[in-house]
């Protein structure tokens, strides 16, 4: 029966994995859960044969049948905790469309937490305290709009202001988001300067989503990293010599 446990813990994770991500590959289970590729084919089918409406997409990985959902999650004291630092964390952000959702979500969380964690979060809200660089007080509210707009590869037209004070109107493709020092950051194509720009989200004055959409770019976010990279390393070879 013990035996049984860590193939049954293994089989719930790997049923809220397959709800909390659009594909899933056996791979991917089978190192998180350091068992063999074979092990997690079984436990797939011990799923399925339990009337869980999983679908195979061929040379692809898995994934949940839309509309089936789990009953609600359970969080360990130590999962309960981690979120209520990134709680702290969060609300410190100057990013305030994050801000919102995030609490919004935070909120339904809190309410499956069982009363006892509750209550141990409630006490350790008084015990954690982040503090901010403040020399620096601007904010932004686009975070989240624009997430959808990259999700969606949706044109924006963009009011920014850039640090010299100089404001500009754009059109732009979103591509993608990283923060930094308290910013947010946002790389798109600029249609304006035919080219891929960096913008600051607490420069933009303004967005208007078209809703009409353009080409997604044909690269991942880490391989525009490594181009730029490269161009800094060139720039800097240039100075040099």
């Amino acid at each position: 029966m013990s035996a049984d446990k860590p193939r049954l813990a293994r089989l719930t994770a790997i049923l809220i994995q397959l709800q909390a991500n659009r594909l899933v590959t056996a791979r991917d289970l089978a190192e998180k859960h350091q068992v063999s590729i074979r092990t997690i084919y079984r436990d797939i089918k011990t799923l399925e044969q339990s009337g869980v409406p999983i679908i195979t997409e061929e040379g692809k990985g898995y994934t949940m049948m839309d509309g089936y959902t789990l009953p609600p999650v359970m969080f360990t004291e130590e999962e309960a905790n981690a979120l209520l630092v990134a709680e702290h964390l969060i609300l410190k952000n100057k990013e305030a469309s994050l801000i919102t959702q995030y609490t919004n979500a935070i909120t339904k969380i809190k309410s499956v937490l069982k009363s006892s964690q509750r209550d141990q979060i409630e006490f350790l809200t008084k015990r954690i305290y982040v503090r901010n660089n403040l020399e620096e007080e601007k904010t932004s509210n686009y975070l989240i709009q624009i997430q959808s707009c990259i999700a969606n590869f949706e044109l924006v037209n963009m009011s920014y202001k850039s640090l010299e004070d100089i404001v500009t109107d754009r059109i732009i493709e979103p591509f993608a988001l990283y923060t930094t020092q308290e910013n947010w950051i946002l790389i798109a194509f600029c249609r304006k300067r035919n080219d891929f720009r960096s913008f600051r989200l607490d420069c933009i004055q303004n967005i208007q989503r078209l809703h009409s959409c353009f080409e997604p770019h044909p690269m991942t976010l880490q391989e525009y990293m490594e181009e730029c990279k490269r161009k800094t390393s060139n720039a800097a070879l240039e100075v040099s010599s």
